[in-house]
C-alpha cells in the first residue's frame, strides 16, 4: 500500500486574513467555496470555526460518491488548516496553507491532499483518478475562495452571537459614537469619557 499525494496552488487577489477566515468558517464560509458538482453537503457536528470542528461532507468524482467524516486542526493558526479522517480507513488528510504576498494584499494558497491507496488494481485506479481530478477541483475551489474572501473585507473580525446585527466595523464605530457620546456640554466636563471615547475610536474602528 503506497501513499497518494496531490496539490494545487494559486495566488489570490484577497488578503490572507480574509482567505484564512473563509476557510476556517465551516458554517458559512467554507461551504460557499466548495465546487457543488464535486464537493457538497457539508454538515458541522461540533464547533464550526477552526480547530476542533468536526464535520461531514460528500464528494463525487466520475459519478462515484464518497462520504467523509473529519476533524479540523490548526497546526499554524492563521496560516495552516488541516482536515483529517476520524475513522480508520484511507486516512485522507487535506491541508490548506495561506501565505501573504505583495505586502499582505494578496495570498498564496496551496491545497494538498494525501491518502493511503488501496492495494492492487484499485490503488492504481485511485492514483490515476485523484491525480487528474483533485487538482482541477482545488483550482476551482480557490477561484470561489478568492471571490468569497474578497467579500469578507471589512467584516467584524471576531465571532458574534446568533441574532446580533451584523454591521461593518465602520458602521459599528459610527453607531457607538452616536449612541454613547453625551451632550457637548457634558463631554467637555468629562475628561474620563473623552479618554474612553478616544480609545474606542483607536482600537475598535478598524476602517
Amino acid at each position: 500500500m503506497g501513499q497518494i499525494k496531490v496539490k494545487a496552488e494559486a495566488v489570490l487577489d484577497a488578503r490572507p486574513e480574509d482567505v484564512y477566515a473563509t476557510i476556517a468558517d465551516y458554517k458559512k464560509g467554507h461551504p460557499s467555496i466548495l465546487p457543488e458538482k464535486n464537493l457538497y453537503d457539508l454538515q458541522v457536528e461540533e464547533g464550526g470555526y477552526g480547530a476542533g470542528t468536526i464535520m461531514r461532507f460528500k464528494s463525487r468524482i466520475l459519478g462515484v460518491e464518497q462520504a467523509f467524516y473529519q476533524r479540523v486542526s490548526e497546526p499554524e493558526p492563521g496560516r495552516e488548516i488541516v482536515e483529517q479522517d476520524i475513522e480508520p480507513g484511507q486516512n485522507f488528510v487535506t491541508t490548506f496553507s495561506v501565505d501573504p504576498v505583495e505586502g499582505g494584499q494578496k495570498s498564496r494558497v496551496e491545497i494538498s491532499t494525501s491518502l493511503d491507496s488501496s492495494p492492487g488494481l484499485m490503488g492504481f485506479v485511485e492514483r490515476v483518478v485523484i491525480s487528474i481530478f483533485n487538482p482541477r477541483i482545488y483550482r476551482e475551489e480557490m477561484k470561489l475562495l478568492e471571490s468569497v474572501a474578497q467579500k469578507r473585507e471589512g467584516s467584524i473580525p471576531f465571532s458574534i452571537e446568533p441574532g446580533f446585527p451584523l454591521v461593518s466595523t465602520s458602521s459599528c464605530c459610527r453607531h457607538w459614537h452616536q449612541a454613547s457620546r453625551p451632550s457637548p456640554g457634558a463631554r467637555h466636563t468629562s475628561r474620563a469619557f473623552h479618554a474612553l471615547d478616544h480609545l474606542v475610536e483607536r482600537f475598535t474602528c478598524f476602517r
